[in-house]
């Protein structure tokens, strides 16, 4: 009897509603959230309970049980999502309409631009880095598969699948036969995508090199050419290798393919000592154990090296040595050449004497008197000869009888010769003379000597000039020729 009731409550508003499932977005696309509605039409205004709703796929419930909200999500819908949909409505226990069934086919988007990553990047590895490969694709929806390959034959390396637009695949320790070509894959069901190709290069760093001595006998001696020959067994190329002696470099030699290098040594008495040579492949730099190196030297090559030592020796004692003498010869040149000048200016009136001229209306005139200043070798001399001049003008110039050379007529009762150089040859006995027409007055004769300044043999010689002056003390202004004269010693 209360089914009946029931039924008869409910007859009209269940001829009155229908369920429609709608989905959102339409279609799905795969990794998105999808939202399937039950709508009610017309909306139910006038029934005292609450309707209850229910989803299903391919007839089997979604969620766990009834719920009062018309929705369900799905938060990131898949391929596999795909399927029959309908939904279900009820008021308490009492079941009102099914929903036509729908039919949802998730959308795919396929992947796309897929490239390959290195890390550590640049693609230059070290023998036993870790490399690892990063395939990467900006586009793409669902279970990605990645592929790994090696050179251009396509070898496989690895395959994973995941939900996701980045794999990675790692080699632990690298070799140097992992030095190749590069490339990924990937596929969410359109067929793989390819990445670009990436190089990578294991290079193996330098062992300690060996140097090795190649001798044309068992016994060096100076003259004898020694191959010095230095390899590292392993390291990739090029390698660069330099030789030393003492720590101090001899030269360098690049091997392009592998392999040593040699450096040939013509053998002197210096070159006694320890060797050791250095293989460097821009990675890491290795230097060998020193080798020693003993060259016998004969007798006549020890002299050789004594004496290039003691002349050596003696070039650096003797050069400031001699600096220092010809600074002191031209200090004392300089000093000399103004005290002979002071000397000269000083030099008082000469006293008068019984006259030799005919034609001499003044019975008394000077004597020649010849006087020296500070002669030495690199100073000036001063002669000078004083003469009583007449007051008659005298028609004949000045002129000079000379062994050396003559001072000219002239209008002063002085006269200056110079000796450019003077040399140690040049020393003799020296007077001079005076005429103004009258009556030839000579001086006394007097020994010049020329010494030496003590000192180092060079060879190149150092000389200073030496000058003669005499004067003649005026009593007229006449004018007086004089002359200078050497004597023979």
């Amino acid at each position: 009897m209360l089914l009946r009731l029931l039924l008869l409550i409910c007859a009209p508003l269940c001829e009155s509603i229908e369920l429609l499932l709608i989905v959102s977005p339409s279609p799905p696309i795969e990794g998105k959230t999808m939202t399937l509605t039950c709508k009610t039409q017309p909306p139910p205004q006038k029934l005292d309970a609450k309707l209850q709703f229910r989803f299903y796929r391919d007839g089997r419930p979604l969620g766990l049980d009834w719920n009062s909200l018309p929705e369900f999500r799905i938060p990131a819908v898949r391929k596999a999502d795909s399927g029959s949909y309908w939904c279900e409505a009820k008021i308490t226990s009492i079941k009102l309409k099914l929903s036509r069934r729908v039919q949802i086919a998730v959308h795919r988007v396929p992947v796309g631009n897929v490239s390959l990553e290195i890390q550590p990047p640049g693609g230059h590895l070290m023998e036993g880095e870790k490399l690892v490969l990063v395939c990467l694709v900006t586009g793409g929806t669902g279970d990605i598969v990645f592929y790994w390959f090696r050179g251009a034959r396509g070898l496989s390396l690895k395959t994973k699948t995941q939900p996701s637009l980045m794999a990675t695949c790692e080699i632990p320790a690298v070799r140097e036969s992992d030095s190749d070509q590069y490339y990924c894959a990937a596929d969410n069901g359109y067929g793989p995508s390819l990445s670009e190709l990436v190089s990578i290069t294991v290079r193996i760093p330098v062992s300690r090199p060996v140097l090795t001595l190649r001798a044309p006998g068992a016994q060096l001696v100076v003259g004898h050419t020694v191959e010095l020959h230095c390899e590292a067994q392993r390291g990739s190329p090029p390698i660069l290798y330099q030789f030393y002696h003492e720590n101090v470099t001899l030269g360098n030699s690049s091997a392009s393919f592998g392999g040593g290098v040699s450096f040939n040594l013509s053998l002197t008495a210096e070159d006694s000592g320890n060797y050791s040579c250095e293989a460097n492949n821009g990675q890491v730099a290795q230097r060998s154990e020193v080798v020693p190196l003993n060259i016998k030297v004969h007798m006549e090559d020890r002299n050789e090296v004594l004496t290039s030592g003691i002349i050596e020796l003696l070039l650096g004692i003797l050069a400031p040595t001699t600096l220092a003498i010809l600074f002191c010869f031209w200090f004392k040149r300089k000093i000399g050449r103004r005290t002979a000048k002071d000397a000269v200016g000083s030099i008082p009136d000469p006293v008068p004497q019984e006259s030799n001229y005919f034609n001499s209306q003044a019975p008394e005139q000077l004597h020649p008197d010849y006087e020296n200043v500070n002669i030495v070798s690199g100073d000036e001399v001063y002669s000078l000869v004083y003469c009583v001049q007449q007051e008659q003008p005298s028609a004949a110039a000045q002129r000079a009888h000379r062994n050396l050379s003559g001072t000219g007529a002239q209008h002063s009762p002085s006269a200056d010769l110079e000796i450019p150089a003077v040399k140690g040859h040049q020393a003799g006995q020296y007077y001079c003379g005076a005429d103004n027409g009258h009556n030839l007055i000579q001086s006394k004769v007097m020994n010049i000597p020329v010494r030496r300044f003590p000192g180092p043999s060079l060879s190149w010689g150092v000389w200073w000039n030496f000058a003669v002056r005499f004067e003649a003390a005026p009593t007229s202004s006449q004018s007086c020729t004089g002359f200078i004269m050497r004597t023979s010693i």
